[in-house]
């Protein structure tokens, strides 16, 4: 796994265990950063209130994203799907 990635999930760990109330947008965006396309990610993070230059740095990352295989998009949604439990556990 990528250094990229393991920071990603320590720091979606972290956010759950600090700020219980976080925690679900934080777990939205990453699901919709995996999962969705370019135009309904721009809107989920457009609805957050997030400056222009923010939205499009994003995208440019799910851009990139986008592009392994579907197989390492599996594998990093399920600890993303751990996190969340864990987040669940915690309210």
């Amino acid at each position: 796994m990528k250094p990229v990635l393991c920071v990603l999930l320590v720091t979606l760990a972290f956010s759950c265990y600090e700020a219980k109330l976080v925690c679900p947008a934080v777990l939205s965006q990453v699901r919709s950063l995996f999962l969705d396309s370019v135009s309904v990610y721009r809107k989920e993070l457009q609805r957050y209130g997030a400056p222009p230059a923010a939205v499009e740095a994003k995208v440019k990352v799910k851009k990139c994203l986008d592009k392994i295989s579907p197989e390492a998009t599996m594998e990093i949604l399920k600890y993303v799907i751990r996190t969340e439990d864990e987040c669940n556990r915690q309210v």
